[in-house]
């Protein structure tokens, strides 16, 4: 007699998962990372103290730096850099990507493929941390969490986050990266 698996290996772990079920579980963690920590979900702040940490370890100061006067992060300067709330959850995040790549076995090194694109990625790369500086967080705390909190900021930041997305898919297709 054959059984009949509802939840297999592969079903669970070799195939991707749908939008709907992916929103669920980031709405899920946002409501644990608001009752445990007292804050809405965030992951990019961790970056920032990492970087801060290491600027701090080679002799900079940032305590007088307008960002580090704010209520919201002047407590982080009291503390590790490398040991909070938002820096755990950027651990947790990264495990957690990691670890689903390795389960599913889609894991791969990707050459790149010329010097345009590695030029392309790095200049994104800066927009894109500085643009979350600037909105006050990413697509994950200034999006969902500022659409889940019912505030305005949100639904501007998915506006201009959609414009922004538009551009970028025409500058790839247009310079072939």
């Amino acid at each position: 007699m054959k059984k009949n698996k509802l939840y297999s290996y592969g079903t669970v772990f070799g195939k991707v998962w749908p939008y709907w079920l992916g929103g669920i579980l980031l709405g899920i963690i946002n409501i644990f990372s608001l009752a445990f920590t007292g804050k809405p979900l965030r992951i990019t702040s961790g970056f920032l103290y990492w970087a801060v940490g290491i600027y701090e370890f080679f002799g900079g100061k940032v305590a007088d730096w307008y960002y580090f006067q704010d209520v919201y992060h002047k407590p982080v300067l009291q503390k590790s850099f490398f040991i909070n709330d938002t820096s755990l959850l950027v651990i947790g995040a990264v495990t957690g990507a990691l670890l689903s790549v390795f389960l599913a076995s889609s894991f791969k090194v990707r050459k790149i493929k010329n010097p345009k694109q590695l030029i392309f990625a790095l200049i994104g790369g800066i927009i894109m941390g500085y643009g979350t500086r600037i909105a006050m967080g990413c697509n994950i705390g200034a999006f969902l969490s500022g659409i889940s909190s019912f505030s305005a900021h949100g639904w501007v930041f998915g506006l201009f986050m959609l414009v922004g997305v538009w551009l970028g898919v025409q500058i790839i297709n247009k310079y072939q990266i």
